[in-house]
């Protein structure tokens, strides 16, 4: 049933996402409200459609349901309310999440949306919600509260700077922040304590590239180490060999094999590292959309032009290593073994995102070597 709140004089109608012509108008939602936003990176529609089509194999352990929110004949809000079972198996029964959060500046829009979501996920058994997540922790977390003035890398969120005080205003608290790291790559700076660090275990650390002609072992290898390396950090579930399968396939199309790394030690995988290059800066232009030429033109600046800067969406080191001098060492090492790559490809900047705030050895690395802190978002939190 629609859930109706009054907006002046004016009614709000909450409306689930049942069609395609739903679905598509959920997509499109955020470009109309960001079409003044000079910082806004719309995603590619069929990209959107393939992450919230039932092929997408998050929703094996995942039931979610999307809403529209509407003042007469205008879209002016989205929301998803979403249940892991994952999610559920590791931190309890009761919880659930919300996402896809996009709205006018008007509290009622939020106040009608985020109550929607809230309804269907107690009805779920939810009584913990945490948010936003697009559709899980392992994909496009948080809400963006700092660094408005800077475009999103790929695989990250934009949001309005209001977006914040209205889910505040709402009940909800802050649970945890995420930080997105930044640098240039020709500041990049190993001082010699560091230096000294690293060359003490180069005789036990083989740093090698992913072994394409055996892709689909070494994608095991990748999934292993990061389940490993995760399993203690707030909010984490696993990846299942399906969606690192899926990963994988997108990996293998969009990163260059010289971007990532494995090391070994003692001849044993241990860490790893990915640089994606940062597809946002191809899309920027297309506003969404692949036809009529769209296609062409990102092609072009992928495989000629190029782009000028870079992403790690992931690493990991085993937690066997994460408590000794060992750790750091082989995530400086495997940052190391991108630069040379970089200079080739002409990657000028580099996001490291996201790091949880709690995660300080990660973060003094990163602050060593030349990163600041220039996005952070917020999860935010509530018991209903």
């Amino acid at each position: 049933m629609d859930q109706i709140r009054p907006r002046g004089n004016q009614l709000i109608v909450i409306k689930p996402v049942l069609s395609k012509s739903d679905l598509d108008l959920f997509i499109r939602l955020p470009g109309l409200l960001y079409r003044n936003d000079p910082h806004w990176i719309e995603p590619l529609h069929f990209e959107r459609r393939q992450h919230l089509s039932p092929k997408n194999p998050v929703f094996g352990h995942l039931k979610w349901q999307a809403w529209i929110a509407w003042a007469g004949d205008k879209p002016v809000g989205r929301i998803t309310a979403q249940v892991d079972t994952l999610h559920r198996q590791l931190h309890g029964n009761d919880t659930g999440h919300f996402g896809m959060l996009e709205a006018i500046d008007d509290p009622a829009v939020f106040e009608s949306l985020m109550s929607t979501a809230e309804s269907w996920l107690q009805q779920e058994g939810a009584h913990r919600i945490t948010g936003p997540f697009n559709l899980t922790i392992n994909e496009e977390s948080g809400l963006l509260i700092e660094g408005f003035d800077e475009p999103p890398c790929a695989l990250m969120g934009h949001s309005k700077p209001y977006y914040g005080t209205r889910i505040e205003g709402l009940g909800y608290q802050p649970a945890v922040d995420l930080l997105a790291y930044w640098m240039r790559t020709d500041e990049l700076n190993f001082p010699p304590p560091i230096r000294r660090m690293m060359d003490r275990v180069r005789d036990r650390v083989t740093i090698r590239a992913l072994n394409r002609k055996n892709f689909q072992a070494e994608i095991k290898i990748l999934r292993d180490i990061f389940n490993d390396a995760w399993a203690n950090n707030w909010g984490y579930i696993p990846f299942t060999e399906a969606e690192f399968e899926e990963l994988g396939k997108n990996l293998k199309l969009l990163v260059p094999g010289d971007l990532l790394y494995i090391a070994e030690v003692d001849g044993e995988p241990s860490a790893f590292i990915v640089a994606l290059p940062n597809i946002n800066e191809a899309i920027a232009p297309l506003k969404g959309r692949l036809l009529p030429f769209g296609w062409l033109r990102l092609l072009w600046k992928m495989k000629v032009q190029g782009v000028s800067t870079a992403r790690v969406p992931l690493m990991g080191v085993r937690q066997m290593h994460q408590h000794s001098r060992l750790g750091p060492t082989l995530a400086l090492l495997l940052i190391e073994a991108l630069y040379t790559p970089f200079v080739k490809h002409g990657i000028q900047s580099l996001e490291m995102s996201w790091i949880l705030e709690s995660n300080t050895g990660m973060r003094n690395i990163l602050e060593h070597i030349g990163a600041y802190i220039y996005k952070r978002y917020r999860v935010y939190e509530k018991r209903i």
